[in-house]
């Protein structure tokens, strides 16, 4: 074929998710691996979710086109629980829209804010999509370092302001995938302030809102005075309520940042399935109704804790995250990024995601993912611990 595919494609990182992939199925022939990568929650839904699914399926209406922006009743519970969970007040019609999950709002939200050119502040490191959606959308994205002397949060004072100044729109997550760090509302107030400054919009990306450890509790960007004027939120049922294969979020904030997402998503899809919906109705209800007593931070903080702990009885200490389905760990000295990440697999059979797969800033670390449960990750540290690849170390 003498054709070639576009060039934007050139700018996404698939390349060493597939190369990761194609050397676990190569090591699974030989030997046990244990996959601590990409960021699936192992366990289904709620027993009363399932069974309000199977009910709203077997409704004479449930396979009728939905709406793009959700069911007034959806709409209506994300608003109730906005202001039960965050205090934020939000319009049910306007400053709420569904989404076919977040990534899917965060993937189309460029195409409908930016022209070829255009500027958008995006972290680094930072979930792909974040600034494969501004390639996507032929914008051009400039990396703010997260770095640990930090608190893994963006300087952003160390923004030249000619790039804020012509910037249209940055893009924040915490608690943060990939390196579990959370932020205060003070730090909020600064991003509404320079964003009022400069023009921008924020788009934050609250995924992790519910996985929560130790008593912390992840604060909304919205709270902050006169976030709203400036900015949208994201959230999504995928963690939270183990639904991630429902593909089902929303998107909250100011109506008019949200308006031109929604024409875009009215051009590509026609919404979330409606019994998807009503489970994602019935998921916010009942979590608003038991004041917030979540049952799936619980199970992600032994596994922290398990992990952690085995792994520092190994020789391989980690920052304990208060936040997130992901421990984010430097590697041990001598080594890149991806080399570990290869040679755990190798040695050991474990995959973890090498940090340089998200930004020129996550090399020296690896995420890996709480996914297996807690006799699976002994099994997966003892597996690293034999094969003595904490006490070696490479030239680099």
């Amino acid at each position: 074929m003498m054709r070639q595919p576009s060039k934007r494609l050139n700018h996404l990182t698939a390349d060493i998710f597939s190369e990761m992939e194609a050397r676990k199925r190569e090591a699974a022939k030989t030997r046990t691996v244990y996959d601590l990568s990409i960021g699936s929650p192992d366990q289904q839904p709620d027993e009363n979710l399932l069974q309000t699914l199977i009910h709203a399926i077997q409704q004479p209406t449930a396979f009728r086109y939905p709406l793009s922006d959700g069911t007034a009743a959806f709409r209506e519970e994300v608003a109730r629980w906005y202001q039960c969970r965050f205090g934020v007040e939000l319009a049910p019609d306007g400053e709420v829209h569904s989404l076919m999950g977040s990534q899917d709002g965060l993937a189309h939200f460029a195409l409908a804010w930016t022209d070829p050119g255009d500027i958008v502040l995006v972290p680094d490191p930072g979930y792909p999509i974040y600034e494969g959606s501004v390639h996507l959308a032929g914008a051009v994205p400039y990396r703010m370092p997260l770095r640990a002397e930090n608190g893994f949060l963006p300087k952003l004072t160390d923004i030249p302001e000619e790039i804020a100044a012509r910037a249209t729109f940055m893009i924040l997550n915490y608690p943060n995938n990939p390196v579990s760090a959370v932020a205060t509302l003070a730090f909020f107030e600064e991003v509404v302030a320079f964003a009022k400054r400069f023009d921008i919009i924020v788009v934050h990306d609250l995924a992790y809102s519910e996985m929560v450890f130790d008593g912390y509790q992840a604060p909304s960007f919205l709270q902050v005075s006169g976030a709203k004027d400036v900015g949208i939120e994201f959230n999504s049922f995928s963690k939270s309520f183990n639904m991630a294969g429902c593909r089902i979020a929303y998107v909250v904030g100011n109506a008019d940042i949200i308006k031109p997402l929604a024409i875009v998503k009215s051009n590509i899809d026609y919404g979330v399935f409606l019994p998807v919906q009503q489970m994602a109705i019935e998921a916010l209800r009942r979590d608003r109704e038991s004041g917030g007593k979540n049952t799936v931070a619980p199970v992600y903080q032994e596994r922290r804790d398990v992990l952690l702990g085995a792994l520092a009885q190994a020789g391989w200490s980690i920052p304990s995250p208060k936040a997130t389905m992901f421990v984010w760990a430097a590697v041990p000295n001598g080594w890149t990024s991806r080399e570990f990440a290869f040679a755990v697999l190798e040695k050991a059979g474990v995959v973890v995601v090498p940090g340089s797969a998200f930004g020129e800033e996550g090399e020296g670390y690896v995420r890996i993912a709480l996914v297996q449960p807690p006799e699976i990750l002994l099994e997966a540290v003892a597996a690293i611990d034999q094969s003595g690849i904490l006490r070696m170390k490479t030239s680099v």
